[in-house]
């Protein structure tokens, strides 16, 4: 297949562009700069310009566009940004794709924030998604944004995603960091479940709902276990052969992050019903095989 891929210099778009490379796919890379080859195609999402012939050619357009939200500090300036970064950049793919005569399907990154605190209630696909959360909001914005390629008769696929974890990036890397250096260990009370997801079986499910012409809609991308902060900061400690002496208080957490300090302090327990349910197989479903395989051991 032909993807054409935003956000391909990020974590996830530079694993996924090797991965699709390795099973055989071609991928041509959306840049905001010069595009110095054949497999690169310029386009400016603030502007709402990409090549409509780019589009036109593509199995897959997939968006994985979005400015860290490990920032600080988080300033009304950079909160723009962060909304701007996903909106504006699935905004102008889904237009792309609307005005096409292919109508390639549309791969979407989100986010699980919209579900909210649910405290240790299990969320699924069908839940509501209406949390009155900074990140709730973005998220339902950043979904809204895919609206007019759907309605073109696009098959569109929005990716709710967990934390992926891998040693090389994301959110595990700094957080081995601290483990090594002795000062790992939970946030917050712990109590809060933390959805994680394998970068393998993250890779694995979006290529597998890109090849499914029948997967439509929201899916939850987080492995099957549903673990706590607790538990997941024991298995790891564990595993690096380290305490898991130091609690970062929440109140530190929310003087430090503010507005998005509920995606750490809230518990959201997701499971990935749909992909269960249509016959994906997770590599790694329980925390230990997540967490072995990100540090590279399995």
């Amino acid at each position: 297949m032909r993807f054409v891929l935003a956000g391909a210099s990020g974590f996830l778009g530079t694993a996924w562009r090797d991965h699709l490379a390795r099973e055989g796919h071609e991928v041509v890379r959306l840049v905001r700069g010069e595009a110095l080859s054949a497999n690169e195609s310029s386009w400016d999402p603030m502007t709402g310009s990409v090549d409509r012939d780019v589009i036109e050619s593509a199995d897959v357009v997939a968006c994985l566009s979005g400015a860290n939200l490990a920032h600080f500090p988080w300033t009304e300036s950079y909160k723009r940004t962060f909304v701007t970064s996903r909106t504006a950049t699935t905004r102008t793919l889904a237009a792309a794709i609307a005005a096409s005569d292919r109508k390639p399907t549309f791969l979407a990154q989100n986010g699980i924030a919209g579900y909210g605190d649910r405290g240790d209630s299990v969320v699924t696909e069908k839940s509501p998604t209406d949390a009155d959360t900074f990140m709730g909001t973005v998220t339902r914005e950043w979904q809204a944004c895919t609206e007019p390629a759907g309605e073109a008769g696009a098959r569109v696929v929005v990716m709710r995603s967990g934390v992926a974890l891998d040693r090389r990036g994301g959110a595990l890397k700094p957080m081995l960091r601290q483990f090594k250096a002795g000062v790992g260990g939970p946030i917050g009370s712990g109590e809060q479940y933390f959805s994680t997801i394998s970068l393998v079986d993250w890779l694995r499910a979006a290529t597998w709902l890109a090849g499914n012409d029948a997967a439509e809609g929201a899916y939850n991308l987080t492995a099957p276990q549903q673990t706590t902060q607790a538990e997941f900061t024991a298995q790891l400690a564990e595993l690096l052969h380290r305490p898991k002496l130091v609690r970062a208080p929440a109140f530190a957490i929310r003087t430090l992050l503010r507005d998005v300090s509920s995606e750490l302090l809230g518990s959201t327990r997701v499971e990935p019903r749909r992909l269960l349910d249509e016959g994906f197989v997770f590599e790694h479903p329980t925390l230990e095989t997540r967490l072995l395989s990100a540090l590279g051991r399995i």
